[in-house]
């Protein structure tokens, strides 16, 4: 961990913690010789470790540092200090996509396409760079205050997905990205950021990912069999022009995807067009279930040819006993047999002094391990060194109520075990009790509140937000992310990986499209919720309904504030006239006067 005030390469100057993550911890810094705010990732202890890791880290951090694009955040230096490997980048003030989802649910659609324009844009001008993101995500994803869309994270994405991914604690976030094609092993194109892209698009559109599970494998097999779910059936105002796109950059079948991103970016840019309002549903040309049909094949031929094997080798195996037998039944013991046998008695005496006798009076002896549960981790490495003992670069941690925390819990092998002189020993810390008492989060913000507790290195809870009815709509019109209740109550006690739910007010902070069907009794209500003056202007027409809502002077997506004046304009048909009776006489004796 680096401690605030250190100086890393004698510039960079670390002000505070502000992410913790699987493959890294980010810093806010300061960069003393341009007298510029920078974001430092410094790479996590046991990643820093693997020699070929670091390597590739710095060659491919390197490469991305050469992207210039407006989308993509600028990476300024890559280097190592002290035995720490780190990038220092553009400093982002804002949130991550993933942040802006799990508050907001689900986002407007021109809102998403905004997003995914600027994303389709900064990967085009990378993939033309020959450099394939490989883990494209929303918590890579950073949107500052002014919409502007930021892709992070080139260098450590592609150096972590051509090493191990299971190494990291950054698979399960990645896993519902994933596309088949890495799911199988094959390995990433341009096509592989086109799918995860297309899933992103879905889970922006629903406010939640497509495919979900309890493990990761159970997630990356959905990945590779079931099909993807219509983003129609969960939100209705998708047209299917934007569902075609949806399912074209996800297809499972690379060769049914977009050929490129900018491909993709044009579709966007188009699918709202008035000419695309009935199009029909994609029909891909290529089979979807071609990584199943592949995969088939191989593995039946390969459980045939095993079987073959086997059979053959025992059929073998049987031929050669019965040869033995008849050649003993055969000799009975002949002379040679008997030569034969004193022979192998003399090599096994041999091999058995080799292999058990010696090693056992030369043999190093063994140590035992010794108790440093309770000790400090320094205090522990000295205590194993002194006998001769080695310590592993990671301390790995633990929870316990026995222990204090920082302290030695146990090591492994474990107290008293019998090991060989300069043994490894892996030391485990006490993280404390991993037991939480919930606290009164009454008044407090949702968001805020759930990635506290579901901190992996705090609480480490499974927290629900969920809508909850309130009374005085109007009252809450600033408070929509602000908790009115929770369960558990505060008091009680959760273990990592409880469920906590915090509820929050079911309003509406935008004004709905009242021209999507809404009546004016709807929109009464509606008001009467907001503390909203209603104004209805009957507007006479024969081209609509009566009835129909034809404007409002609150654009649909406004943001809606208590004592608002809304003016609706509603049709009615017009008054048709029919002339008076005394009328039509008086006009019938103004014609005979005339004549």
């Amino acid at each position: 961990m680096i401690a605030k005030g250190q100086k890393i390469n004698d510039r960079y100057e670390v002000k505070t913690l502000i992410g913790e993550g699987g493959m890294a911890n980010v810093y806010l810094g300061y960069d003393t010789i341009l007298e510029r705010d920078v974001a430092i990732k410094v790479l996590r202890g046991d990643l820093a470790d693997d020699e070929k890791f670091v390597r590739r880290f710095r060659r491919e951090a390197q490469s991305a540092s050469l992207l210039n694009h407006p989308n993509i955040v600028q990476i300024y230096d890559v280097g190592e200090d002290e035995g720490n490997f780190y990038i220092v980048m553009e400093y982002i003030p804002g949130q991550t996509l993933k942040q802006i989802i799990k508050k907001r649910k689900r986002l407007s659609i021109s809102e998403t396409i905004d997003i995914m324009c600027q994303l389709t844009d900064g990967l085009s001008s990378a993939h033309d760079s020959y450099i394939i993101h490989r883990d494209i995500k929303p918590q890579n994803i950073m949107i500052l205050d002014d919409g502007m869309v930021k892709i992070t994270d080139f260098g450590i994405a592609m150096a972590v997905n051509a090493s191990d991914l299971t190494q990291t604690n950054s698979v399960m976030g990645s896993v519902h990205y994933l596309p088949p094609e890495q799911a199988s092993g094959k390995g990433s194109t341009i096509k592989s950021d086109i799918y995860s892209l297309g899933i992103m698009l879905y889970e922006m559109l629903a406010g939640t990912m497509p495919f979900r599970g309890e493990t990761a494998v159970e997630i990356a097999m959905k990945h590779l069999k079931s099909p993807m779910p219509s983003i129609r059936k969960v939100r209705d105002d998708v047209p299917q022009s934007l569902e075609n796109i949806i399912l074209k950059a996800a297809a499972k079948n690379p060769k049914n995807r977009y050929n490129n991103v900018r491909e993709l970016y044009e579709d966007l840019k188009t699918c709202l067009d008035e000419s695309r309002k009935d199009e029909k549903r994609i029909v891909f040309k290529y089979p979807e279930n071609e990584y199943d049909n592949e995969n088939t094949v191989v593995t039946n031929s390969l459980k045939d040819e095993i079987k073959n094997k086997e059979e053959e080798k025992e059929e073998k195996k049987k031929i050669e006993v019965k040869e033995i037998e008849e050649s003993i039944e055969d000799k009975r013991m002949s002379r040679f047999t008997k030569i034969l046998i004193i022979a192998i008695s003399v090599l096994v005496l041999a091999l058995l002094s080799v292999f058990i006798i010696f090693p056992a009076i030369f043999k190093s002896p063994e140590i035992e391990v010794p108790d440093v549960s309770g000790l400090s981790v320094n205090e522990a490495r000295t205590v194993l060194k002194n006998e001769k003992l080695k310590v592993a670069g990671t301390i790995k941690d633990d929870y316990t109520d026995d222990v204090e925390k920082g302290k030695v819990t146990r090591t492994k092998p474990q107290k008293g075990a019998k090991v060989k002189k300069g043994a490894t020993i892996t030391l485990y810390r006490s993280l404390g009790s991993n037991m939480t008492e919930i606290e009164d989060y009454t008044g407090k913000e949702a968001d805020k509140i759930e990635t506290l507790l579901e901190d992996t290195k705090g609480a480490g809870l499974n927290v629900i937000i969920e809508k909850k009815e309130v009374d005085k709509k109007a009252d809450y019109l600033d408070k929509a992310n602000i908790i009115i209740g929770q369960e558990p109550a505060a008091g009680e006690k959760l273990v990592t990986g409880d469920i906590l739910k915090l509820f929050i007010p079911d309003i509406e902070t935008e004004y709905p499209d009242f021209m999507k069907g809404y009546t004016i009794d709807q929109i009464q209500s509606f008001c009467d919720d907001y503390d909203i003056h209603l104004t209805v202007k009957e507007v006479e027409t024969e081209e609509s309904t009566q009835g129909t809502i034809l404007s409002q002077s609150k654009s649909a997506t406004s943001n809606i504030a208590k004592g608002d004046e809304l003016t609706v304009e509603v049709a009615k048909k017009p008054v048709q006239m029919e002339p008076l009776e005394n009328e039509e006489s008086n006009n019938n004796e103004q014609d005979n006067q005339d004549n």
